[in-house]
């Protein structure tokens, strides 16, 4: 076994590697851009190198300069995690020539793979069913959009090079194919400096189901059974479990079985994926599952693998690197309970799953789950890369426990200022539909808003308001905080001939809201909140400085006090409350039309110019940031006054259209 190995990758898969090298006794080697200088997989590698600018092209994917990290530090082994390098058979076979050990598959397997194009046409010789389409080498716009027609739409188009998402795009009408094809190439050509695509159908319940596999270099390939990671949003996976729900067994012998057949067709050595997509129109059929690609490197979301199988995948990668065999036979790999895991995103799901961007003031994760992490409290969440910041695991002896105790962590979650879409998690996870394992790709399209209503938002205002004036008392008038009469300044509206109330106009959520407050006049800390008709008793149960919690019946609100006003956390979403004066300079205004930048990126796409007339919700204005593009659509009829130029790159909330209505 080598004795020290460099993880060519950052964050969570970083620290992973991390875990499993240092208590094999394996010495761990970081690598690092200016933008993760003070990042936690720095910290936790015994040993770092710094090897250049924020820009992933100018650092991580810099194969050289990875390799002379490596040999300055002395490494006899390099690690790609995902992303990145993972999948690059030049770089792969540059780490050969250099004397050192690749941990990942031969570069002939990577490349076999590594183009959708050519990996179909692969599996097609080997006798592995494959998804109706086009991925021919004519890449105009003619013959793709004849061959969408003939294929017949709904379609799909990928880019070759393609991954996570990237270069995905779905189209529904001929009209459309056109725009599609566009962001697609743009994508694949950012993300994976190839803009080629090819076409499938697109099924239209799809079930997104793939199975572990595993070779060594004596001719061994196992599997380690199936994941299902139907539970997607933009084609990026959401919510991942292994085994998948209502998969039988001769399901199951069907897909393992095609999936060994193609890692056989490419002599395959490591941890690999064959990601199949199944028709779930009607349940899980032998004959409705058909080859989409295959992950050439270890996956997202293998931490459920490990749980239901008790395998270490980063070890058995380690060992059949070093030339060992497999560690266990195909029947000695058994299937344990259930797993799931939830990607937690620094994003906005009540703006739209908008990437956000910044300090971590404030990060609190679940306890007694695993989780994985690149991230901790005051570390940074960059716009040079990708928006996961943890995963949250869990293992249960059934789906239902797994579900639950999932919900249940993803609604622990705190994070702050950050937006993180921990709470969208948990309505997922308790949805009717997923609960009772009716899942597909189109999931979270169809069941529509699953983000905090504004009644709820009302609610939780009303009981940050009660727990931001008990803190007040408790440090800004005196010890005796718990009883409404020493509100000396009357900011409970105490009346001594009844319970006081006071009516607030707040900024919740971002949303102007009136909320109420009524004073028990005990000296029990208590408020009633909320609309009178359905008043809570709260109860401020801690506070110090900077967090505290609140109690509401038998459920727990935790909050946090950061400088911009008082946040509360309940089941994973976080409010920002405010108090503001009614129709004063602190109220919500209705939009002027212009569209701001969420975060900083670069111009991709202008579909439309100064003086074109353009409908609510029309795409206006396309921006690439975090690896994805984000359209910026109107907010009303009306007429574009302005536009960026293609291609300027801009700071946040910059101006990048303005529309006047009608």
């Amino acid at each position: 076994m080598f004795k020290s190995v460099l993880v060519a990758n950052r964050g969570e898969i970083a620290c992973r590697v991390f875990r499993t090298a240092k208590r094999m006794g394996i010495r761990t080697i970081a690598v690092y851009s200016e933008a993760d200088a003070n990042a936690l997989h720095v910290r936790e590698a015994d040993e770092a190198v710094l090897i250049g600018p924020a820009a992933a092209r100018e650092s991580y994917l810099d194969g050289a300069k990875v390799l002379a990290a490596a040999k300055a530090t002395g490494a006899e082994a390099i690690h790609p995690g995902y992303g990145f390098l993972s999948e690059n058979a030049d770089f792969a076979e540059a780490v050969a020539a250099a004397g050192l050990i690749w941990i990942g598959p031969d570069p002939a397997s990577i490349r076999a793979m590594g183009l959708k194009d050519a990996a179909k046409d692969l599996m097609i010789q080997a006798g592995v069913p494959v998804t109706p389409g086009y991925q021919g080498a004519d890449q105009s716009e003619e013959t793709l959009t004849a061959e969408a027609a003939r294929i017949g739409y709904p379609v799909l188009i990928k880019a070759v090079a393609g991954g996570g998402g990237k270069g995905m795009k779905r189209v529904d009408d001929p009209a459309d194919f056109a725009a599609g094809l566009a962001s697609a190439k743009r994508e694949g050509a950012a993300a994976f400096g190839d803009d080629r695509v090819l076409i499938e159908r697109y099924i239209t319940r799809p079930r997104h189901i793939e199975v572990q596999v595993f070779g060594d270099k004596h001719g061994e390939v196992v599997h380690l059974y199936e994941r299902d990671c139907s539970l997607q949003r933009r084609h990026q996976k959401v919510i991942e479990e292994a085994p998948a729900p209502g998969m039988s067994d001769d399901v199951r012998a069907a897909v393992t079985g095609a999936a060994i057949k193609a890692a056989r067709a490419v002599n395959y050595v490591g941890a690999g994926t064959i990601e199949f997509i199944a028709d779930a129109s009607d349940g899980l059929k032998a004959d409705g599952v058909w080859f989409m690609e295959m992950n050439t490197r270890l996956q997202v979301e293998h931490p459920v693998t490990e749980s239901v199988t008790g395998v270490d995948l980063v070890e058995w990668q380690f060992r059949v690197a070093a030339g060992e065999p497999i560690p266990l036979k195909q029947d000695e790999i058994k299937l344990n309970g259930w797993a799931m895991e939830a990607r937690l995103y620094a994003e906005d799901p009540a703006n739209g799953f908008l990437p956000s961007i910044g300090k971590l003031e404030h990060f609190v994760m679940p306890d007694g789950i695993r989780v994985d992490t690149g991230v901790e409290q005051g570390g940074e969440v960059s716009q040079f890369y990708d928006p996961m910041i943890a995963k949250l695991i869990v293992h249960e002896d059934t789906r239902g426990a797994a579900a639950a105790r999932l919900a249940e962590a993803a609604g622990e979650v705190e994070v702050w200022p950050v937006k993180a879409n921990a709470g969208f998690l948990k309505r997922c996870l308790e949805h009717p539909r997923f609960v009772a394992g009716d899942v597909d790709t189109g999931f979270i399209a169809a069941e529509g808003d699953l983000t905090v209503s504004e009644d709820e938002q009302r609610d939780v205002a009303s009981i940050a308001l009660f727990a931001e004036h008990n803190y007040e008392a408790e440090h800004q008038i005196g010890n005796d905080w718990s009883s409404p009469w020493n509100d000396t300044r009357g900011a409970m509206g105490l009346r001594l001939n009844g319970p006081s109330r006071s009516v607030w106009a707040l900024t919740a959520g971002g949303r102007k809201i009136v909320a109420e407050a009524l004073s028990t006049q005990t000296l029990d800390s208590s408020w009633r909140v909320g609309p009178e008709a359905n008043s809570k008793l709260a109860q401020h149960i801690y506070s110090d400085v900077k967090t505290g919690w609140v109690r509401v019946g038998e459920k727990f609100f935790p909050y946090f006090r950061s400088d911009d006003g008082l946040v509360l956390f309940d089941e994973g979403d976080a409010v920002l409350v405010k108090a503001v004066e009614v129709g004063g300079a602190s109220a919500v205004a209705v939009s002027d039309g212009s569209l701001r930048a969420p975060m900083p990126g670069k111009i991709v796409a202008t579909p439309v110019k100064a003086g074109d007339v353009v409908t609510k919700g029309q795409p206006v204005v396309v921006l690439e940031a975090m690896k994805m593009e984000n359209a910026l659509t109107a907010p009303f009829d009306g007429v574009v006054e302005s536009v960026a130029s293609l291609g300027d790159q801009v700071v946040e909330a910059a101006v990048l259209a303005v529309v006047k209505g009608d």
